[in-house]
């Protein structure tokens, strides 16, 4: 069985992390599986998933972290193509990747005590997000 619905969000822009943790569990229960797994996936190429200990201090450090490994530049190609300002956006999210996929045992997802599913925004400026939650198995 495969069961789908999204997750609507707005971003306050580059750094900005959001708990999806309850959302998606509620999704997985209303899907009915037991067995199987759950894969969440942002709908777009400068935003982010993932897992991590969700609180103030990593929330702070991941994306500063990320801003000294990939900062804001105009030496970026994407730059020399567009000139929109986001190239460094492009590839934090891509070096995060797009998607987490989360395995399911009794009904409920197999994440471990301080694990939480997070969205982060790299974009510059703010955005409307859609999360597609795709749950599968029986």
């Amino acid at each position: 069985m495969v069961y789908q619905e999204h997750i609507s969000l707005a971003t306050d822009g580059n750094g900005d992390m959001q708990d999806l943790t309850q959302q998606v569990k509620q999704i997985v229960h209303k899907a009915g599986i037991q067995i199987g797994m759950v894969n969440v996936f942002n709908v777009g190429s400068t935003g982010a998933i993932g897992a991590i200990e969700y609180e103030p201090g990593l929330q702070r450090d991941l994306p500063e972290l990320l801003n000294k490994l990939i900062p804001s530049s105009l030496h970026y190609g994407h730059e020399q193509t567009w000139h929109d300002g986001n190239g460094h956006s492009h590839l934090q999210a891509t070096w995060l990747g797009p998607s987490l996929t989360v395995p399911i045992a009794q009904g409920n997802m197999v994440l471990g005590t301080w694990q939480q599913i997070f969205h982060l925004e790299c974009d510059i400026k703010p955005r409307q997000r859609q999360i597609m939650v795709t749950v599968y198995g029986e």
